[in-house]
């Protein structure tokens, strides 16, 4: 697909709207305050965010928080991301009372300037797309940039509504980065290309799986949406979770895809699902037994495959991940990712910890900040966002 960049655009002088993703975790502090436990959403969002500044424009940032509903909730203001980013950026960060309206127009900012806009989800218009409430939006700006990947499989006001009514749309640094990676990977990646999909349920992945079973040369799967797999092919599972509903789904996808697909051919087993739990390595999990991990052979077979790949792509951990000593088998592939050499595409909250334990997260290519936006588009869904900047 053909879009421009922020790169592209003329900002000098210009207001430009940027939908950044600040939906950052708060917790009350001792003060009964509301605090940001983690800033990396915010810290991704700053290449763009200087970009425009050095540019000369007037930057106006949108985001959401939680789900307040439609309704205006404190909780869920955006006012600790505010001062977080003009901590982060060495200067003023203005904090608008709403997203829309006189009291956000006498606020916009001048060249050099930044305004943060109220939570945009305390109008319940943005996710129902309200296109009067999507022009409001456009009003503020001279240019529009989305650079919020992570929502941009939602066709909110401020992802897609708002992109018809303004003169020029662009993506973000961020975007711009998760498209060429996730693109690169899904449609012409360098060969052999491998994938690694792990997590609890197959019903989570299964248009993920069908997807890149046209793409990749090897499909390697772990976590306990394997238990499924093996029921499917007549072997015992214990008590391990398997979803009988998706078992006639499993073979049908293991006679399509065939020697692509690997599946696990040992498992850490335990009698009960607790940290420091007594367990197992068993070919074979017993009745009464539940599995919480790949093998010591699966992860050397998982590892050689890995080792000869030149794309991989990985989405979800190997087990209970959570619960060490169940971690061995995510953080094992995370060290034959980084060890490969290979472009790797990593995405997934839990695979993302994973790169962080083994302590090889400057190793690997890319790291998706889109949780659901990037298993949509590793299943070949169309995000409205990234559709909505589509030049036509």
């Amino acid at each position: 697909m053909s879009y421009l960049s922020i790169r592209d655009l003329d900002l000098n002088g210009k207001r430009v709207f940027i939908r950044v993703d600040f939906n950052v975790p708060l917790q009350k502090n001792d003060r009964g305050d509301m605090e940001i436990s983690s800033d990396k959403r915010i810290k991704a969002s700053l290449s763009t965010i200087r970009y425009a500044l050095d540019h000369g424009a007037g930057v106006i940032l949108a985001s959401h928080l939680g789900r307040p509903k439609g309704k205006p909730n404190p909780e869920m203001s955006l006012k600790p991301a505010a001062n977080r980013l003009a901590e982060l950026l060495g200067r003023p960060v203005k904090m608008a009372p709403d997203c829309i309206g006189p009291e956000v127009e006498v606020l916009l900012p001048a060249p050099g300037e930044v305004l943060l806009l109220e939570n945009l989800r305390f109008h319940a218009e943005e996710e129902k797309n309200d296109p009067e409430f999507a022009r409001k939006l456009a009003a503020l700006c001279d240019v529009y940039v989305n650079d919020a990947f992570g929502s941009a499989h939602r066709a909110h006001a401020s992802t897609e509504g708002m992109i018809r009514f303004v003169p020029k749309a662009a993506a973000g640094l961020l975007m711009e980065q998760e498209l060429k990676y996730l693109g690169m990977a899904t449609t012409h990646p360098e060969r052999p290309c491998v994938a690694i999909l792990g997590g609890a349920k197959v019903s989570d992945k299964i248009e993920v799986i069908e997807n890149l079973g046209k793409v990749v040369d090897r499909l390697l799967i772990g976590g306990a949406m394997a238990y499924t797999f093996l029921k499917a092919q007549g072997l015992p599972t214990g008590r391990s979770l398997v979803e009988e509903d998706k078992v006639d789904l499993a073979k049908k996808l293991l006679a399509e895809l065939g020697a692509k697909l690997l599946l696990p051919v040992d498992h850490v087993v335990v009698s009960e699902i607790a940290a420091g739990a007594a367990y197992e390595i068993v070919e074979q999990i017993p009745e009464g037994k539940i599995g919480v991990d790949i093998g010591p052979k699966t992860i050397e077979q998982y590892a050689q495959v890995i080792a000869g790949a030149k794309t991989v792509i990985w989405n979800g951990p190997m087990g209970i991940f959570e619960k060490p000593p169940f971690d061995k088998g995510t953080v094992a592939l995370a060290k034959a990712v980084a060890e490969s050499g290979a472009v790797s595409v990593v995405g997934g909250g839990d695979s993302e910890k994973a790169i962080k334990a083994a302590g090889v997260t400057g190793k690997i290519s890319h790291v998706s900040t889109g949780g659901g936006a990037s298993l949509e588009f590793l299943a070949g869904i169309q995000l409205p966002g990234v559709a909505a900047l589509e030049i036509h």
